[in-house]
């Protein structure tokens, strides 16, 4: 019979963040080992740490700041064991790499023009309100620092009104992308060329709705993947962190071994296709993004081929499969349903799946085994730390059939 005490305590924290008990109650902002009380109430217990952040938790940037690190890794790790238990999976789950504090190479900020007051940060969790953060343990410094200067160029530029800010830590600096906002005038325009002088930024661009517009870019924007530098266009999708991108790199690399032909599918800017050793076919259905990754192989005279093609209107076909010794495939977080389809039925050797959604993962990973794929393990990522959001990279491979003699 199970224990009051037992029932009680917080045994693990759901997709979402709560803590759960083994009768399955809730509590907000509980780690594994507090109790919580009938009223509700939670006594924190051993992996239950002091948030570093003054804004934790109002802002939304981070919802488990409380978890020390070790009930962090177990989070990471247990979203995708149950996503896969979810679909009658399981797998050889490697222990999750965790990017370090103020890591973040890219995030999206939003800002509020008021009252003559400028508000910038984060939204509140669950929330439109947008808290104007002081302080910051997910951003890099570098970009971290930018903020009370974009609040004070916000005021001279007479923002009054909502807008985000994308910001990215390119090879040359910060790149700046403001949407839902565009100045005008001579005044402006001097204040924006004093901003980017002061704080070596590597470009701005406004977007008002037509379509990103450069504003300052005095050398051209590029971000190195491979050790390759690629052109990259405004608010680029990029890995989160440096050190969760190249946790990611690793276990690819891993995963494909010596293939001689490889198909990067969903390759984007090619944070993959640069990093493969090999002969390798390059999908990805953003233009911008693959005329950037289709510049830097030609420069470089790398055997890239990219191709325009949208993966989920015209997946590669079972035969454009089977000639690869090798597919890499790592697609938003809807996952990639109709590729894993014909996936399922191709010969090629080895899949390496990278995910930002273990669920999605899960679905298509389900696909893969019932046409007798096997998931030889998976690596765990945790690059966003302190949100609920997790990624993965798994190696697939087909057990050679039993011999007949």
């Amino acid at each position: 019979m199970t224990s009051e005490s037992t029932i009680d305590t917080i045994i693990r924290v759901a997709a979402r963040g709560d803590g759960i008990t083994v009768d399955g109650r809730h509590a907000p902002l509980s780690a594994p080992g507090d109790t919580l009380a009938a009223d509700g109430t939670v006594t924190p217990g051993p992996h239950h740490q002091t948030p570093p952040c003054v804004h934790f938790p109002t802002c939304g940037g981070c919802q488990l700041q409380h978890l020390d690190d070790q009930s962090y890794a177990a989070f990471v790790t247990d979203r995708i064991a149950s996503a896969l238990d979810g679909q009658d999976l399981s797998a050889p789950i490697r222990t999750p790499h965790i990017s370090p504090v103020r890591s973040r190479r890219r995030a999206t900020l939003h800002a509020e023009g008021k009252g003559g007051k400028i508000t910038l940060g984060f939204t509140a969790e669950k929330a439109h309100t947008i808290v104007d953060i002081k302080e910051c343990w997910i951003l890099d410094p570098r970009l971290f620092a930018l903020v009370q200067p974009l609040r004070q160029l916000l005021r001279r530029l007479n923002f009054r009104r909502r807008a985000d800010i994308h910001l990215t830590l390119a090879d040359q600096g910060a790149d700046i992308l403001i949407t839902g906002f565009a100045p005008e005038g001579l005044a402006a325009a001097e204040a924006l060329t004093k901003f980017c002088e002061d704080h070596k930024i590597a470009r701005v661009a406004f977007d008002d709705g037509l379509g990103p517009e450069t504003r300052w870019e005095p050398d051209a924007v590029t971000i190195t993947l491979g050790g390759v530098p690629v052109p990259l266009p405004p608010a680029s999708f990029l890995q989160a962190t440096p050190d969760g991108e190249a946790a990611l790199t690793a276990a690819v690399l891993e995963a494909i071994g010596k293939a001689n032909t490889v198909a990067d599918l969903f390759a984007g800017l090619g944070t993959f296709t640069m990093a493969i050793p090999a002969k390798v076919y390059a999908a990805e259905g953003a233009r911008d993004a693959l005329t950037s990754l289709k510049a830097a192989a030609h420069r470089t005279q790398r055997p890239v081929y990219p191709e325009h093609r949208d993966l989920y209107r015209r997946p590669l076909t079972v035969a454009e499969l089977d000639r690869f010794d090798a597919v890499v495939i790592d697609p938003p977080r809807s996952g990639a349903r109709e590729q894993a389809t014909a996936l399922a039925d191709c010969k090629t050797p080895v899949i390496a799946y990278v995910s930002c959604n273990p669920a999605t993962f899960a679905r298509d990973a389900k696909e893969l085994c019932d046409s007798g794929w096997r998931i030889d393990w998976v690596q765990p990522v945790g690059q966003f730390r302190w949100s609920t959001h997790v990624e993965l990279a798994a190696k697939f491979t087909r057990p050679a059939p039993p011999s007949s003699s």
